[in-house]
């Protein structure tokens, strides 16, 4: 058997030559000075057996006072002491007992380490991304949340080699810059995408589970729907507002029909029958994947008759500033709420908690609330009720709601329910 001294000391000759360890393992000394370990081999193949050579790395002295991540940096780079050279030659002779050819294996699991490094958290997420069955716009938000929290600290990594540590740090940087909010979305989502990387056999465990409590957990605050003097103080405020035309026209709308903050800026005009007064909801376009139709009161029919004229020529109603061909966000509406001041005591989307509580309280059937909304009908009979009734019935009241609307932007802000307003009439 060698000693470290003689490999070490051992000196390149004109052609090469070898020093034996024994049970295959030797050292090659070549004329240009390298000295490279050897392990030969013979494997079964058939009926024959076939002598093989398997190259396990160059040797290397190993100095004094090496750490160990240093001797594992030196074998990556395949540069090996004799002791390791030998450890090496045990694992390749364990793998020609099963009939597998060592250089074979290295090969293998080099391809499978770069398949793995080559499947980044990022890639992992878009592909789990694509597999939802989200509208655009979800997806968009959802991608621009990755974009700015997760794949700065995750998302070039491997996927495989993220630990809850990781996720913590996430986590942690999350809550401190973006709020509790941002924060618990970033965990749902992680460990919706390490579910998928688990499903598909990328990692072994979802690492966002062990620090899924780190945080405080994060209390969902709805706004609380705005009484007649607020909403008159609101839509005086938004009026007197000064900024984008389509921002405040899309913020009309959307309190005209009581739709959904995208649904109305994402809005196209080959969805609009202005001669009939209805506007017409693409399935894709609605959260359930349902068509559906909305009655137009007469001051929203007036404001995009208007509207027709600046932007007729687009796709959409409203279009982006920035792109045209491309609709405006929703964002602009929180935008224009925090420089009104509003931005702390209402959202866009308490506009329909708002309005259903005023239609409500002013005597409406909630049959035409409920459907105005896009609400499925839990009840299958009741799901059957005639449709084409409700739009006559849903635009009355959506004419009555426009016309309170604009009474209490007068700052006329007395309620009469709609029982009391019959019997007088």
């Amino acid at each position: 058997m060698l000693t470290d001294t003689q490999c070490r000391t051992a000196k390149p000759k004109d052609k090469p030559y070898k020093l034996s360890d024994g049970k295959g393992l030797y050292l090659e000394i070549k004329p240009n000075g390298v000295k490279a370990w050897r392990y030969r081999f013979e494997l079964r193949e058939g009926d024959s057996t076939k002598e093989s050579v398997f190259a396990i790395g160059d040797y290397v002295a190993v100095p004094s006072g090496e750490s160990s991540e240093e001797a594992q940096a030196r074998r990556g780079g395949q540069r090996f002491s004799l002791a390791e050279a030998r450890d090496e030659r045990i694992k390749a002779r364990a793998l020609v007992k099963q009939g597998i050819n060592p250089a074979h294996n290295r090969q293998r699991e080099r391809i499978k380490r770069e398949l793995e490094n080559a499947t980044t958290f990022e890639a992992v997420a878009n592909e789990w991304l694509a597999l939802k069955d989200w509208e655009e716009v979800t997806k968009t938000r959802r991608l621009d949340m990755l974009t700015r929290v997760v794949f700065p600290k995750i998302g070039s990594l491997p996927v495989k080699s993220i630990t809850p540590a990781h996720i913590l740090d996430v986590l942690n940087t999350a809550a401190k810059k973006n709020g509790l909010t941002v924060a618990a979305e970033a965990k749902r989502t992680m460990s919706g995408v390490f579910e998928l990387a688990v499903s598909t056999l990328r990692v072994e465990s979802d690492p966002v589970y062990p620090v899924r409590k780190a945080l405080p957990a994060n209390k969902t605050q709805h706004k609380r729907p705005l009484d007649s003097g607020e909403i008159g103080q609101l839509l005086r405020d938004v009026e007197g507002h000064g900024g984008r035309h389509e921002t405040i026209t899309a913020f009309r709308l959307m309190w005209l029909t009581l739709c959904r903050p995208s649904e109305a800026t994402e809005a196209r005009w080959d969805e609009f029958d202005l001669d009939a007064a209805v506007w017409r909801i693409p399935a894709e376009r609605m959260k359930k994947r349902k068509a559906h139709a909305m009655p137009l009161p007469t001051q929203a029919v007036e404001m995009l008759r208007a509207l027709h004229g600046l932007t007729g020529r687009h796709t959409h109603l409203f279009p982006h500033r920035d792109d045209r061909t491309k609709p405006m966000v929703a964002a602009s509406f929180r935008q224009m709420l925090n420089s009104l001041g509003w931005g702390g005591k209402y959202s866009p989307h308490a506009t329909r908690t708002t309005g259903s509580t005023r239609l409500n309280e002013l005597g409406f059937a909630s049959d035409w609330i409920e459907r105005q909304l896009a609400h499925a009908e839990p009840n299958m009979v009741r799901r059957t009720y005639n449709h084409a009734e409700h739009l006559t019935d849903r635009a009355k009241m959506m004419q009555e709601w426009a016309d309170m609307l604009d009474t209490w932007k007068r700052n006329d802000t007395k309620v009469v329910p709609i029982k009391e307003r019959r019997i007088k009439a």
